[in-house]
Formats: structure tokens, C-alpha cells, sequence
């Protein structure tokens, strides 16, 4: 078992972030990704970025962490952005494997075994990958999470997402995505 964890973290320029296992650095001010296989990453200019290691031990400055299992095959790692209008909807839906989501602009409302959770700019949730997930913009503002998932290699360059119900799986999404990376897991 490893642990996904994220972290929010305000750099300066050309700080150096070091973790003790694969990585993925995400930029807010240029809206782009890295990796880093070893744990290292240059984050650049100075700004926001939001961090994601799989790591054996949860740093103490981590926004959430989360327990996974990556040994029962090839994984990769991806990185994408998903946007959504001001009405935006994701409907019932699961995914191929877990990962930790960060929102970054606007509000959200996320619904999964039974629960659910307003999340803020800044906030982070966790979904497991099985379980049917439901969310929705809140407010009159356009919102857009960006997300670190563990998934199958089988799934490179192609969508993770299942619509649970059939009726759904026909109508139109409001929902954008840009996929940074693809990294597999050695």
C-alpha cells in the first residue's frame, strides 16, 4: 500500500520540492504539469502550485492523503484539468482507479457514498474510483478542479469515466477536460 497525498504549496522562484516517490506539480498560473519519477521537481517562478506524491509516510503539511493500491499491476498517473460552466453537472458517474481532486476556481458539490461536501477554492476531496459519484457547480461562477488519478496503463490516452446510468451516457456534458500527462508508474 502507498499514500496519494496533495499539498497547496506557495513557492518562491526556483524553489526545489523533493518526496520520496513519484510526483506531479501542477502550475495555477500557467495552468500546466509536470513529473518527476524520483520525488524531485523544480516548481520555477514563483506562484501557487499544487503537489501530489505517491509516498510511503503523509507529509505534515498535507491537504489530504489518502491511502491506495498500486501493486497489483502497470499504473499510470494522470493529470488533467476538468471546467464547467456556471450550470455545470457531472452526472452519476465512476472512475477506474482513486485520486485526489483540487478545486481551483469557483465552488462545488460533490456527492459519493451517501455524503456531501461543499468544496471551496483550494479545497481538495478524494474519490476512491468505484464508488458513483454526482457533483455540481454551486453559485453562478464557472468552477474547474484540476486532479491527480491512479489508473490502469491500459486506460493511456483514453477516458476513465463511466456513466452509471444509461440515460446519461447520451446526454450532452458540460464538462471540459485537459489532460496533461500520462506518466506510467515503474
Amino acid at each position: 500500500m502507498s499514500v496519494l497525498q496533495v499539498q497547496v504549496v506557495d513557492a518562491a522562484a526556483g524553489a526545489d520540492l523533493s518526496c520520496s516517490g513519484p510526483t506531479v506539480v501542477y502550475d495555477a498560473a500557467t495552468n500546466s504539469a509536470t513529473f518527476a519519477a524520483d520525488g524531485s521537481a523544480l516548481m520555477g517562478a514563483a506562484g501557487r502550485f499544487v503537489v501530489w506524491s505517491l509516498v510511503a509516510e503523509v507529509a505534515h503539511d498535507a491537504l489530504l492523503a489518502a491511502t491506495v493500491d498500486v501493486a497489483d499491476g502497470a499504473h499510470l498517473m494522470r493529470c488533467d484539468r476538468v471546467d464547467f460552466p456556471a450550470d455545470g453537472v457531472a452526472f452519476l458517474h465512476t472512475h477506474q482507479g482513486p485520486g485526489i481532486r483540487v478545486q481551483v476556481e469557483g465552488l462545488f458539490a460533490v456527492e459519493t457514498e451517501g455524503m456531501r461536501q461543499e468544496i471551496e477554492t483550494w479545497g481538495a476531496w478524494f474519490e476512491a474510483g468505484p464508488e458513483p459519484v454526482y457533483a455540481e457547480v454551486r453559485g453562478d461562477e464557472p468552477a474547474a478542479f484540476v486532479r491527480v488519478m491512479l489508473l490502469p496503463f491500459a486506460l493511456h490516452g483514453s477516458p476513465s469515466i463511466r456513466y452509471v446510468r444509461d440515460e446519461d451516457r447520451e446526454k450532452p456534458k458540460s464538462q471540459r477536460y485537459t489532460v496533461f500527462l500520462d506518466e506510467p508508474l515503474a
